[in-house]
């Protein structure tokens, strides 16, 4: 892919302006983008838990206040206790001992009091923010995995979506409570560093300008690099994805038998860290450039700092002021002074959170094509005969120059079997999905029962097949659950999940298994969990099959992984349970296509053939050939 359709995206709308004229309309709309990206993180965390979101902004409140009552706390104190040492020096303490100790005592405790709310509220907001991520967490992953249930197929099949996908899971994770607490930060200091202007403007108005002003420039350093960093880690996506293909590859189960025997590891090890070093190298220079500058610019607001010290100090001492206000005055510079750090770095990294949080709400905003074509879609017939028609249906998948489906005209009905045969590549899964409707023909129409199948509703259409698909699911569960996820929109009882079973013909090896259908399969949770063998978990995929009472069933290669005698099992319950359905079947072995009532033979994405087994066997063409070289590899 590309990087070039990718920047054109990131600067769509936002171009840099070219000329003084265009300067306020580029801030407007950068300004406009931040605020809208962040006003959508507040209201992520206020639809995960309003009551959090709440004493979030409590404690944001607490802690802007509850520092300048502090530095107020300690001034008076150290004023209380400098005058009780004047008044010993002149040796009248005695004089009314409870009079002179009170005012100070009284200063001891509310310090006290203020450092145990201090403490206390850190402890709360700590506590409330590690709820509140777990929280946001579970509901933006909630959210990605709504949005993915309801994304096309044809969405899989663009690394541009995987690209969306890997940039929203890896921001679910970190990125909407960590800008959020940036951004109450930001408000806290800010209502720290303005009650310390007030204070320090009592002595100089112009001292906190001079830190405000002086931190500026690291402002615009930290924005200027957040956003390059941005944008790199974006458009290097593709380097992230490939690491963690290999990383997967060399640790997954799947994979370990052919890595080990092949000797792939090192080949395999050596395309991670070339994909590395490509994504680090630019991401390390980066990071470079920006240390530099920063430390450059801090060396500005040190010197600025220890001018003004020296400054404040010279006031209060030729001011005549106390040793209290010289500890508030400094306290309040050094406060301004950390607090504008605080709040140049939060903002910068609040910028830079609601920069990558738009790669989440671009995936949020992913189309959905396969919705129903009219206003208000139909409800298909159920338990009643059905038609399928495709008429002049092609279709291409997305990225494709080249039709895999070329102008299929065909018609499916309820009573009839249909066998789908072809080599690899013919189109028959391809096919499969068109009637489906998981894609929509790129030309032509597929009708159900007369109407075009997108005027009806997608979810209940879905309800009508049974289907079995060649890369069928293993799912790290009970036998039961593996049967049961079959036909979850139906009530299934223990009887239904064992007579699926028992058509299938898994039920003999189920049966001898530890703990019967309540064996977990697999050991990724349990460690008393069975590995089952291709053959049976293929049994197990067709038991989901037979156990929904669907009105099409559509098996794409169910006996693949099957030997002669489990295959014919399978064969004989398959034409047992379509003689009252509408029943697709497809398969590379020929022998289960004797006896359908139909044979249709694809090539190159198109219907070359089409009859019964004695019609076709007697043209003597590609059916022919292609029953002829399987039965003659038995001879």
């Amino acid at each position: 892919m590309s990087i070039q359709p990718i920047k054109k995206k990131l600067t769509d709308g936002i171009k840099k302006p070219k000329s003084l004229r265009e300067v306020p309309r580029y801030l407007y709309l950068r300004i406009k983008g931040f605020l809208t990206r962040l006003f959508y993180i507040i209201s992520l965390v206020w639809r995960a838990s309003p009551a959090v979101l709440i004493s979030l902004c409590i404690f944001c409140m607490l802690d802007g206040i509850l520092p300048v009552i502090g530095a107020y706390i300690s001034s008076e104190l150290l004023n209380g206790i400098a005058s009780l040492i004047g008044i010993q020096s002149t040796g009248s303490l005695a004089k009314d001992l409870f009079e002179l100790l009170s005012p100070v005592i009284f200063l001891f405790v509310l310090q006290l009091i203020h450092h145990f709310l201090k403490r206390l509220m850190t402890k709360l907001n700590s506590m409330v923010t590690s709820i509140a991520g777990e929280l946001v967490v579970n509901y933006v992953k909630l959210m990605i995995i709504g949005k993915a249930r309801t994304v096309d197929m044809r969405s899989y099949d663009t690394p541009e979506f995987y690209e969306k996908l890997e940039n929203a899971n890896r921001e679910a994770s970190m990125r909407p409570i960590g800008i959020l607490t940036a951004s109450f930060n930001v408000i806290s200091s800010v209502i720290s560093v303005i009650s310390f202007i007030v204070v320090l403007a009592t002595l100089s108005p112009i001292a906190p300008l001079v830190i405000v002003v002086c931190s500026i420039p690291g402002a615009f350093v930290n924005y200027y690099f957040k956003n390059k960093s941005y944008l790199y880690l974006r458009r290097h996506s593709k380097e992230r994805r490939q690491m963690n293909y290999y990383s997967s590859i060399l640790t997954s189960k799947d994979y370990a038998k052919e890595v080990k025997l092949q000797g792939l590891a090192d080949t395999l090890t050596d395309k991670y860290n070339g994909a590395f070093k490509k994504y680090y190298s630019g991401l390390k220079r980066i990071i470079t450039k920006e240390g530099l500058t920063q430390a450059l610019v801090s060396l500005l607001t040190v010197l600025a700092s220890t001018a003004l010290f020296v400054y404040v100090a010279y006031t209060v001492v030729f001011g005549n002021g106390r040793i209290g206000d010289y500890s508030l005055y400094t306290g309040a510079l050094t406060s301004i002074s950390t607090y504008v750090t605080t709040i140049v770095g939060a903002t910068a990294t609040v910028y830079e959170g609601t920069l990558f949080i738009e790669n989440m709400m671009d995936f949020m905003k992913e189309p959905v094509t396969v919705v129903p074509s009219i206003p208000e879609p139909k409800s298909p017939s159920v338990g009643t005969p059905h038609t399928i028609e495709f008429r002049n249906v092609s279709f291409r998948y997305p990225g494709c120059d080249f039709d895999v489906i070329k102008n299929i005209n065909l018609t499916l009905r309820t009573g009839e079997s249909t066998v789908l045969v072809g080599l690899n590549g013919a189109g028959k899964t391809t096919l499969i999905k068109l009637i489906t409707r998981l894609y929509d023909p790129t030309e032509g129409v597929i009708l159900l029962d007369g109407a075009d199948i997108r005027e009806y509703k997608v979810d209940e259409l879905y309800s009508l097949f049974g289907i079995i698909f060649q890369d069928y699911n293993k799912y790290a569960d009970t036998v039961s659950e593996n049967v049961r996820f079959g036909d979850v929109r139906s009530t299934v009882t223990d009887e239904n999940i064992e007579c699926a079973a028992r058509r299938s013909g898994s039920s003999d090896f189920i049966e001898k298994l530890p703990f019967g259908y309540q064996t977990p399969l697999t050991r990724l949770f349990e460690e008393n969990g069975i590995e089952l063998s291709g053959g049976q978990w293929q049994k197990l995929s067709v038991a989901r099959a037979f156990l929904k009472e669907s009105d099409i069933l559509i098996m794409d290669e169910p006996t693949a992984s099957l030997d002669p005698l489990a295959e014919n099992e399978i064969l004989r319950a398959f034409e047992t349970l379509s003689q009252d359905k509408l029943s697709v079947f497809v398969s590379h072995r020929l022998s289960g296509a004797v006896r359908a009532g139909k044979i249709i033979v694809l090539e190159g994405g198109q219907v070359v053939e089409e009859g019964t087994h004695d019609e076709l066997m007697a043209r003597k063409e590609r059916y022919y050939l292609l029953f002829s070289t399987q039965a003659n590899r038995y001879v």
